[in-house]
């Protein structure tokens, strides 16, 4: 085959074959096909879209081309979770207890994160000893004696993904529906689960800043995994402004933990149930309710609320922790957590109503703060990060707390708070909050 021909044939908006598309990732992922010539390659798919099955057979073929985990060793119908990414989404360190506490057996894989935080690996390594590599076997094990072990990704999990999207990030190729489903995908599919449940955000703080835009990416990826015989139910939910109120590692785990004692910001743990629900639903375990018209998600959510309000889920966080290696004492303990030296409080100038904070701009005050990484070999300060009190639609008095920010570096505690003082709006009037959940595709 040749590569120019290839190219070509996208550029004038053909459809390709299947030999073709693995042509193309194959040698780009095996260092045959130089840079320039993936990166025009990826820029005529940005501009001439993909056909639904180039989408599917380039998502195969990426997850074909590393590790694709067999979980066969584990009991029961395995659900995955992915959020598309956003500011203070914390959800995975609650959803995942409460599903695993209903009987839905989670084996998990997670990623660190490149931006505002850590990503869901980060956050479980601010709790002391936490580990959170395992071999196969010890991982296997662990959910079926525990029933939850969360982990990193292996280093060959989706390898094609890794390098195309590290290429995308530079070329101006990120924007492509057809890629960014294949991305996401590619490693889901790898990671070898039953089910998946996607938490697709739209807003100001995350990449699909409109909700139509949010439609099409969840519609699309949930058309994927069903070609792949995967059962797939997508929440389409709002990230206009953080979700719950800490943003930042520590601060993330704690506030996770106060949502698992029924306490918490009430968004949080809207989305959490709503997301529990649905895996619970996807694990097949809200089937034979008493009322079988009602939608097997509203019957998940009413069991993921019974497993939080019982106590049964923070018992399962405990098991799940120290199973793991990390000190379950920080449930009753938030010291035992990484502290910082450095904290600011940030006070309101007048009185009104909160009408807008800026999702965007929280998330990067608090990576400035050191709550987050710009470069992957950034380390991160997992004390660091912003706590709100306050968020839209909530009335402010002059001289009362907005938000507070913490770090261990003055400078950068500094640049945080002012970035995150421009991230409040006000107004005389009070605002409408943003519905937290704008659609589910079951």
């Amino acid at each position: 085959m040749n590569v120019v021909d290839i190219i070509t044939k996208k550029k004038n908006r053909e459809e390709l074959t299947r030999e073709e598309l693995e042509y193309m990732v194959k040698g780009f992922t095996d260092g045959s096909i130089p840079d320039y010539q993936m990166s025009a390659f990826l820029m005529a798919i940005v501009l001439q879209g993909m056909s639904r099955e180039n989408t599917v057979a380039l998502t195969e073929i990426m997850r074909d081309c590393g590790d694709v985990m067999a979980r066969s060793g584990i009991e029961g119908i395995k659900v995955d979770k992915h959020s598309t990414g956003g500011v203070g989404d914390k959800t995975t360190l609650i959803v995942a207890p409460i599903a695993a506490a209903a009987g839905v057996p989670i084996a998990k894989m997670s990623g660190r994160g490149l931006g505002f935080t850590g990503g869901t690996v980060d956050k479980m390594e601010s709790i002391p000893g936490f580990r959170t590599a395992m071999e196969k076997e010890e991982f296997i094990r662990a959910v079926n004696e525990r029933g939850i072990a969360v982990i990193g990704q292996t280093g060959n999990l989706a390898p094609a993904d890794k390098k195309i999207y590290a290429l995308r990030d530079v070329t101006g190729t990120t924007e492509s529906l057809a890629l960014i489903t294949s991305s996401i995908m590619s490693k889901k599919l790898a990671a070898g689960s039953d089910a998946i449940v996607l938490d697709v955000k739209c807003g100001s703080g995350a990449f699909m800043k409109t909700l139509p835009d949010a439609e099409e990416l969840a519609e699309s990826m949930v058309d994927i995994g069903r070609a792949s015989g995967k059962n797939m139910i997508a929440i389409i939910s709002d990230m206009s402004q953080p979700l719950g109120n800490a943003v930042g590692n520590a601060l993330e785990v704690q506030e996770a933990m106060d949502v698992l004692k029924g306490a918490g910001p009430e968004d949080i743990r809207e989305l959490s149930l709503n997301l529990a629900g649905a895996m619970i639903a996807a694990g097949g375990i809200a089937d034979g309710g008493a009322d079988e018209s009602e939608p097997s998600v509203m019957r998940g959510i009413r069991l993921a609320e019974e497993m939080l309000n019982s106590g049964r889920a923070l018992e399962k966080f405990r098991e799940f922790v120290e199973g793991q290696g990390g000190n379950p004492e920080i449930i009753n303990d938030y010291r035992l957590m990484a502290q910082p030296s450095r904290s600011m409080e940030v006070r309101a100038d007048e009185s009104g109503y909160v009408t807008k904070v800026d999702a965007l701009k929280i998330g990067l005050a608090s990576q400035h703060t050191g709550a987050g990484r710009e470069k992957k070999e950034d380390s991160i300060d997992m004390s660091a990060g912003i706590v709100l009190n306050k968020k839209v639609g909530d009335e402010v008095m002059e001289g009362e707390l907005l938000f507070t920010a913490y770090a261990n570096d003055a400078d950068k505690l500094a640049k945080g708070v002012e970035e995150a003082k421009a991230a409040f709006e006000f107004g005389k009037i009070k605002a409408e909050r943003p519905s937290l959940i704008k659609r589910v595709i079951e």
